[in-house]
């Protein structure tokens, strides 16, 4: 099966919490990463989503970055929240 990996930018304003992240992240502009795989036998090649990611700065220091796997409604309800700015994101990360 192939997979292909998507790549976005998303901004909060404002600090925010992500289930995935379990401490407030501050705020900034942070990359999303979504793997997808190749769904084979169809007539066109549709893809489904396996996983979503965000890398994020790590728990102890502003030199380490972490990759967390989130979930894309989680993201895009803390997204909604943080305020109008980037609905364009929200929509990518579904």
């Amino acid at each position: 099966m192939g997979v292909r990996t998507r790549r976005h930018k998303v901004t909060f304003n404002n600090p925010f919490m992500l289930e995935a992240a379990s401490r407030k992240l501050p705020a900034g502009t942070y990359e999303v990463v979504t793997d997808e795989e190749l769904i084979e036998g169809l007539s066109c090649p549709p893809y489904r989503r396996v996983a979503t990611m965000m890398i994020a700065p790590g728990p102890t220091s502003s030199s380490t970055t972490e990759m967390l796997t989130v979930d894309p409604s989680d993201l895009t309800v803390a997204l909604a929240r943080d305020g109008p700015a980037d609905v364009d994101a929200a929509a990518r990360a579904r």
